[in-house]
C-alpha cells in the first residue's frame, strides 16, 4: 500500500494503493491536459519523471512540457527527466520482448529510489504496440504480468492509450489489465479490472482455442 507522504492527486481523484493506470485518451494534447499536474507536481516534489514516447512525437512531448512552466533542459540535465524513445524501452533491438520489459521497469524504479528519488511517476505511450514489429501480440498479456511487478513499488505508472488507433477489443482487454483507469478526464479505480491469475488463464484459454481451430482447419 502506498504510503502517506507518497500520496498523489490529479484528474479529479486520489490514487491509492494500487497504482498501474491506463489513460484513454484522443490526442497528444488531451493526455497533456489530463496528465500536466501530475508530471508537474512530481518534479517539483524533487521526484524522478520517466517517460517512454512515440519518437515522432518526442519533440512535442517536450514543447508541451515546457509550456507547462516545467524547466525541462535542467530537468533532463540533472536526470531527474528521462525521456526515452519506443526504441529504448519497448523496442530494444527492433522487438517487443515482454520479459526484457519487465525487468526493465524494475530496473528504472529501482535505480530511481537508490538515486534518491522519493517516488518515479512513468508515463508510457502504447501505440508501439500498432507496429508491425515481432511480439507486439504479446502486449496484453504483458500489461497483465505488469500486476505482479508494480504492487511492490509506491510508484505510479501510467500506460496512455490513443482510443483513435486501438480497436475495442484490444481496449477491452486493455481496460481489464489495470486496477485504476482514466476516462473522460476522470481519475477512478476500475469496476473491469481482473486479476493477473485469472486474466492470464483467459489468455491461455484463447491461445488454444485459436490453435484448435487452425489445425481444424
Amino acid at each position: 500500500m502506498a504510503m502517506e507522504s507518497h500520496s498523489v492527486q490529479f484528474a479529479g481523484g486520489n490514487l491509492g494503493g494500487q497504482r498501474h493506470i491506463c489513460a484513454f485518451f484522443n490526442s497528444i494534447d488531451e493526455e497533456h491536459r489530463v496528465l500536466r499536474s501530475f508530471i508537474k507536481e512530481g518534479l517539483e516534489r524533487g521526484e524522478k519523471a520517466f517517460h517512454v514516447v512515440d519518437p515522432e512525437l518526442r519533440e512535442k512531448h517536450l514543447k508541451l512540457l515546457a509550456e507547462a512552466g516545467i524547466n525541462v533542459h535542467q530537468a533532463i540535465d540533472t536526470g531527474q527527466l528521462e525521456v526515452r524513445r519506443w526504441q529504448d524501452a519497448y523496442l530494444r533491438g527492433d522487438h517487443f520482448d515482454q520479459n526484457a520489459m519487465l525487468a526493465l521497469i524494475e530496473e528504472v524504479l529501482q535505480s530511481a529510489d537508490t538515486a534518491g528519488y522519493p517516488l518515479t511517476r512513468l508515463v508510457a505511450h502504447m501505440e508501439w504496440a500498432l507496429l508491425d514489429k515481432p511480439g507486439v501480440d504479446n502486449l496484453v498479456e504483458y500489461e497483465a504480468r505488469l500486476n505482479y511487478v508494480l504492487p511492490n513499488y509506491d510508484d505510479p505508472v501510467i500506460c496512455t492509450y490513443d482510443l483513435s488507433k486501438f480497436g475495442a477489443n484490444v481496449t477491452m482487454d486493455i481496460l481489464r489489465t489495470h486496477p485504476v483507469v482514466i476516462i473522460g478526464g476522470v481519475l477512478q479505480e476500475n469496476p473491469f479490472f481482473v486479476p493477473p491469475d485469472q486474466f492470464l488463464l483467459e489468455i491461455k484459454d484463447r491461445r488454444s482455442l485459436r490453435r484448435s481451430a487452425g489445425a481444424a482447419n
